[in-house]
């Protein structure tokens, strides 16, 4: 899996403002929900369970949220840049400033997993990292991503 399988260019948020790790969720959940016409509703509290096994931040500045959804039929991601780093909790005590969010199907599939994996390195590699962190707009910020 690619992560241009999993994220459109109109899912890329350059500067987005978030005061806490509970509004970005919310901010993050909204926007998805409208993209895939699903309710608010079935986003944000699956986000909320996951959250509470313990923070997707997963260290050098970078969150995955993520949640299983029934209403989901294929992965779906969102990425966003923040304007600010915000505490999320991460392990390694530091804050967040990009932010992949990920909805994926329910019942849980290989597909899924590969789509976890597939992000996970792609922001954990400094290159892209960088990259994303130095992205001017977000064409570029896309581009970093996919390697395009």
């Amino acid at each position: 899996m690619r992560v241009d399988e999993l994220l459109a260019p109109s899912d890329v948020l350059v500067g987005l403002r978030a005061a806490t790790k509970n509004a970005l969720l919310e901010d993050l959940a909204r926007r998805a929900a409208t993209a895939l016409g699903i309710g608010l509703d079935a986003i944000l509290p699956a986000l909320a369970r996951r959250e509470n096994l313990g923070s997707t931040g997963i260290g050098d500045g970078i969150a995955l949220p993520h949640a299983r959804l029934e209403a989901v039929s294929r992965p779906y991601g969102t990425l966003a840049r923040l304007r600010e780093p915000i505490d999320f909790e991460a392990v390694d005590d530091n804050p967040v400033d990009l932010v992949f969010l990920l909805l994926l199907p329910a019942p849980a599939r290989h597909e899924p997993l590969n789509a976890l994996a597939c992000v996970a390195r792609r922001l954990r590699d400094p290159e892209t990292a960088a990259a994303l962190r130095g992205a001017r707009d977000t064409a570029a910020l896309y581009a970093a991503v996919t390697g395009g």
